[in-house]
């Protein structure tokens, strides 16, 4: 069980630092110690299904976003996995129209590459 403990805690991790929160800001969202966060992040505390629901509100993810293993992922994997988190980051605060608009950059920066 302690691998989907150290996998839950390091999304925790990579998450919060996609939404350039501190341990001490997550740890204030969600009504936790942030010594109590740093913990969970390495894998150390077992948690209650009450704690990771606090987690999930206090980042705004779903919580299928936790189970996401990265730890077989190589580096090019694990390169892409830091910037899609940090795409849903930038895309959870825009509005359908700004989306719309951010699609199409992408699309054009994407073709630049091909």
């Amino acid at each position: 069980m302690t691998n989907l403990r150290n996998s839950v805690g390091d999304r925790i991790r990579a998450i919060r630092k996609a939404k350039g929160l501190t341990q001490q800001q997550l740890a204030e969202l969600s009504n936790l110690d942030d010594a109590y966060i740093g913990s969970l992040e390495r894998g150390e505390r077992n948690f209650s299904i009450d704690t990771l629901e606090k987690i999930v509100a206090a980042l705004n993810i779903q919580p299928v976003e936790l189970f996401q293993n990265q730890t077989d992922l190589n580096e090019a994997e694990a390169a892409q996995r830091t910037a899609i988190d940090e795409y849903a980051v930038a895309v959870s605060e825009l509005s359908v129209k700004q989306i719309d608009k951010m699609k199409r950059i992408v699309k054009e920066v994407r073709g630049a590459f091909e």
